[in-house]
C-alpha cells in the first residue's frame, strides 16, 4: 500500500474520529450543535440520540481505515489491508455524497468528509496502474 494512500486514509480516519467526538460526546454544547446548523439547545437535545448513533458510524469507518492501514503495514500481503482501508474510505466518500445531496449548504462539510478518503482511493488507483 503506497505511503500516500496510507496518509490520506489516516487523515480521513482522524477527521471521522473528530466527527465521532463532536456527535457522540460534545453534541449538546452550543459550539458543536451550531456547526450542524441546529437552531437551539432544544433541537440538540431532541437529536442527541441520533447524533450519538451517527458518531459511532463515523468511529467505525475510522477504525476500518486505520485497521486496513495497520494490516497493510504489518501483514505479509498488504493487499488485504489496502482493500479494508479503501472500503472504509469508499464508505466515507459515499456518506459525503449523501450529505451533499441532502442539502447543498453542506458543501464545505461534505468536502471535508469526502476529499481525504477520495484522495486515498484515487491515489491507490494511480499507483496501481
Amino acid at each position: 500500500m503506497p505511503l500516500f494512500v496510507q496518509l490520506f486514509a489516516v487523515v480521513a480516519a482522524a477527521l471521522h474520529i473528530w466527527f465521532f467526538v463532536m456527535e457522540s460526546i460534545l453534541w449538546r454544547r452550543p459550539a458543536t450543535w451550531a456547526r450542524f446548523r441546529l437552531a437551539s439547545q432544544a433541537d440538540a437535545d431532541t437529536t442527541s440520540q441520533l447524533a450519538f448513533n451517527q458518531g459511532f458510524y463515523n468511529l467505525f469507518l475510522a477504525l476500518g481505515a486505520l485497521g486496513g492501514v495497520w494490516l497493510a503495514r504489518t501483514s505479509g500481503d498488504g493487499a488485504v489491508g489496502q482493500a479494508v482501508a479503501l472500503f472504509a474510505c469508499a464508505c466515507m466518500v459515499g456518506a459525503g455524497v449523501v450529505l451533499l445531496a441532502s442539502d447543498r449548504r453542506f458543501l464545505p462539510a461534505a468536502l471535508i468528509q469526502l476529499v481525504p478518503p477520495g484522495l486515498a482511493i484515487v491515489t491507490a488507483v494511480v499507483f496501481a496502474a
